[in-house]
């Protein structure tokens, strides 16, 4: 036997199949189109609507306590989402997909399957959206252990770098995510971006081999000819001013006839001295709009002389959040909330 609750409850599943591409396009590019979340905040604007009239006015208990759920979901978790965003906790796809589920999941949906009603648990606040996102934090944190996991079996493990970084051939940055874990100076959580990095690269028309195969010649600024699109750095995505710049997807692996260890950074110290803009670093990031993901001269700089003269580094790739997000959304619909289950067993409410 299978039932639903409301025909807009059944309307909101429309949510796990968009989630579910999102979670795969974030994985793949870290790009989502903006265009994703319009119909959805559009669906739920119509079914928050819909709804309302049948608590409209609030003669009941019930009639009130749905609209403080309502009023709790739309008025905290949207600004919330926002702040989370400004202060660089989260991205801009995940914060938009949690202003959407705070207008289209304010409440706890209700469907009855072979006679068992899911989700099997509610929270005494009620607010689906805050479920989805504690959810999300618990999924997520499982995400340290699977790197060091992953480290482990690479014979990589240094604590507690393992935890949160992942040491990469230079050679795969090129479809790597992420930032670069390391500066010159040692160890750094605010490295090079690699889509910077790529950006850099396409605006100068070359790949990272030929940027290891001759790091002393490009390092001077004057080397630089004929500039092109550097796109928005994204890893499946070219130059499109007629083909002059090439797709840094199709890059082999790239040559070790380079210098590599501290010599290098020290003789490319040297060599830095003798220009007034090493790289062309502030004439490339004069000629764009924006910072290039917040980075100065002296951050690309940096990241340059890594990549030239090392094999590997540590990279700090982030977390994918759309994937822990539908996870958390799957077990929102289906057992509730996690974290009232865990305090629930342990008898705290």
């Amino acid at each position: 036997m299978f039932g639903i609750g409301t025909l807009p409850d059944l309307l909101r599943l429309v949510v796990l199949p968009v989630l579910a591409w999102t979670a795969v396009r974030d994985v793949r590019t870290r790009r989502v189109p903006n265009v994703v979340w319009y119909p959805l905040a559009a669906l739920g604007l119509v079914l928050l609507a819909w709804e309302l009239l049948g608590h409209l006015p609030p003669e009941t208990v019930l009639d009130r306590l749905y609209l403080i759920r309502v009023g709790v979901s739309v008025c905290f978790v949207v600004p919330l989402s926002y702040l989370f965003w400004r202060l660089g906790g989260f991205g801009g796809a995940d914060a938009k997909a949690l202003m959407v589920f705070a207008v289209l999941l304010p409440t706890f949906p209700s469907y009855v399957v072979a006679g068992t009603e899911f989700p099997l648990a509610a929270t005494r606040l009620g607010v689906f959206s805050m479920t989805i996102l504690t959810n999300t934090v618990i999924v997520g944190l499982a995400y340290p252990l699977f790197l060091a996991a992953r480290n482990l079996a690479d014979g990589e493990f240094e604590f507690p770098i393992s935890f949160v970084g992942r040491r990469v051939s230079v050679g795969s940055l090129s479809a790597a995510h992420g930032r670069l874990f390391e500066s010159p100076e040692g160890i750094t959580r605010n490295g090079l971006d690699l889509d910077a990095l790529r950006m850099y690269l396409r605006w100068r028309g070359l790949t990272l081999a030929d940027l290891r195969s001759d790091p002393d010649a490009l390092r001077d600024p004057d080397s630089i000819g004929e500039t092109f699109d550097p796109t928005d750095g994204a890893v499946h995505r070219a130059a499109t001013d007629g083909g002059a710049s090439p797709d840094l997807d199709d890059e082999d692996a790239v040559d070790g006839d380079t210098d590599a260890g501290a010599g290098g950074d020290a003789a490319a110290a040297d060599a830095d001295a003798s220009f007034d803009d090493p790289w062309g670093a502030a004439r490339f990031l004069d000629s764009i709009e924006g910072t290039a993901y917040g980075t100065s001269p002296e951050k690309l700089r940096g990241g340059l002389e890594l990549v030239t003269t090392r094999e590997s580094v540590w990279i700090s790739p982030g977390i994918p959040f759309l994937v822990p997000m539908f996870v958390g959304l799957v077990v929102a619909f289906v057992y509730g909330d996690i974290l009232f289950g865990v305090l629930g067993a342990l008898g705290i409410v």
